[in-house]
Formats: C-alpha cells, structure tokens, sequence
C-alpha cells in the first residue's frame, strides 16, 4: 500500500505483538513534537484513539484469528486518524445482545465481554468494515483529532 501524500506521519504495515504496541505506535504518531504539521491533540482525544487502537487489536487477536496487519495515519486534510487493522476472519463484528453501552439491559446469560465493537462505535467518526477476497477483513476507523464533542 503506497503512503498518502497528504499524510504527515504513517505507522506501518506490520502487526505488532499486541494491544500495547500497537498504543505506543499510535501514541507516538500523535505526538506532536518539533515541527509536527498537525497541532497537538488533547488528553481526551488521545485517550479515545489509544482506547480505539486497543480494541481494535484486542478483538483482531481474541476473535479475528490473529492480527494480520496493522496502520496508523494522520490525515491533515481531514484533521483525522485513520487506524487500519486487520485480521483473519471473515465473520463481522457485531454486538452481544443486550450489550449496549447506552441504554441495553443485561444480557440473558453469562456473556464474556460484548462492549468492545460498540465502544468503537460509539467513539469513531466513521467505521467501514471489509471482507478481504483471501478471507480475513480490514476495519478501518477514522477519528477527528481537533474539535470533538
């Protein structure tokens, strides 16, 4: 996959070993240091995207059948991150009934997690999903950087 050439900073393809690196991926490409072109971000929005990034490859490895690949940009333009994962499962995400983060009642049963996927999209700006012709899926995630609710 060939950089943007509106991106300022891009992880790479790799996958990284687990939730933590890929955090500390995304944390430095947030950092806005000396000479960044995107103004730094604040707390809050760097919590989300970090919380985002961790969901993400936490499901990729629990329920995706391994992380196959994984991608961090800033998108000036779009004043967004766009984080890229994935796996290697066909099956879509989906939510555990009953597990709504605002509003859903217990689920019928004993249910381990189920609030991931929705955490996601509660917090994105805009989520696709994509089966892969080889099987596998690519989830990609957008977050505006400056100016969120």
């Amino acid at each position: 996959m060939a950089v943007k050439e509106r991106a300022v900073r891009k992880t790479g393809p790799q996958a990284p070993a687990d939730a933590a690196d890929a955090r500390a991926l995304v944390a430095a490409l947030l950092d806005a240091g000396p000479g960044a072109s995107v103004p730094a971000v604040s707390g809050a929005t760097l919590a989300d995207a970090l919380l985002v990034t961790s969901e993400l490859v936490t499901n990729a490895f629990r329920h995706g059948g391994g992380l196959a690949g994984f991608e961090a940009e800033i998108d000036p333009d779009a004043d967004a991150l766009e984080l890229t994962v994935t796996d290697r499962s066909s099956e879509l995400p989906h939510t555990v009934p009953g597990r709504a983060l605002l509003g859903g009642g217990p689920p019928a049963g004993p249910v381990e997690g189920g609030f991931g996927w929705p955490l996601i999209r509660l917090l994105a700006d805009r989520v696709s999903v994509a089966p892969l012709p080889a099987g596998g899926k690519r989830i990609r995630v957008w977050l505006r950087l400056h100016g969120r609710a």
